[in-house]
């Protein structure tokens, strides 16, 4: 039996949730990740939490180092990620506070090391379906069973960041069919599937990004004040969510056995 990842999961090391926590350090070929492990047990099942941008939250979007996180979190035995981050939105109906269950991404990313393998091998790891459907399902249940304003799907891109959108760039995202905006889905979804691991994210709506004309422009402000006001309903999603999570086959864990070319 595995564990489950958790990335992004401040409150979740709280020890009212998380059971014998124990602070681990790791070191992986590709560096420190974000911030030491906790390791701990919520309903019974192995628990490790990692903190994206660090404990104190100091690692810009681009300077994460993604490939650490990801290989940290394999290297103590997950097999599953859930993850949270927070999002604009770029459609009426996600208001800020929604939830939002993305099934698919647009990487418009430019800066960032988005593979594990760099050398003698080449990694084609197929993404259609990029988030694990069935571990995204079970978050979807765990929302809707706790009466979590949500939205099951959605396309999210994902920028370069740290700087916002222009409002001519998140009108264009809105013509491409986006429904959301982040800085970090990516690579971290695709590093997780070439480490062949489950992964899905849960996004939180903190504002309508700069297109709505009605709306005040963004401020890191506006954003803390409904990232404070909503984390307590991702951490009760993921604490009903782990204890569902059945450690079977699934074909997030197979592509990469025919993805690799070379070596």
């Amino acid at each position: 039996m595995g564990a489950i990842g958790i990335i992004g999961g401040s409150g979740l090391d709280d020890p009212a949730i998380l059971k014998q926590p124990e602070v681990k350090s790791v070191t992986t070929p590709y560096g420190e990740p974000s911030s030491p492990v906790t390791c701990g047990e919520i309903g019974g099942v192995q628990v490790a939490i990692l903190a994206r941008h660090g404990k104190k939250h100091t690692i810009y979007p681009s300077a994460v180092n993604y490939r650490a996180n990801v290989w940290a979190l394999k290297d103590l035995g997950c097999t599953h990620i859930l993850a949270s981050s927070a999002c604009g939105s770029l459609r009426e109906a996600i208001e800020p506070g929604h939830l939002v269950f993305p099934d698919q991404f647009i990487d418009r990313t430019t800066k960032r090391e988005s593979t594990f393998y760099e050398r003698d091998r080449v990694c084609h790891i197929p993404m259609g379906e990029p988030f694990c459907p069935q571990l995204r399902q079970l978050a979807i249940e765990s929302a809707a069973n706790l009466r979590i304003e949500h939205h099951n799907a959605g396309t999210v891109v994902t920028i370069e960041g740290p700087r916002f959108s222009t409002k001519a760039e998140s009108h264009l995202f809105r013509s491409w069919g986006c429904d959301i905006i982040n800085m970090t889905t990516i690579p971290e979804v695709t590093l997780a599937r070439e480490a062949g691991l489950c992964y899905t994210t849960i996004a939180m709506s903190t504002d309508y990004d700069c297109w709505h004309e009605t709306e005040e422009d963004v401020t890191i402000e506006m954003i803390l004040e409904i990232m404070r006001k909503n984390a307590e309903n991702v951490i009760r999603i993921m604490v009903e969510t782990i204890p569902k999570i059945r450690f079977t086959e699934c074909s997030c864990r197979e592509y990469i056995k025919t993805a690799v070319i070379g070596g």
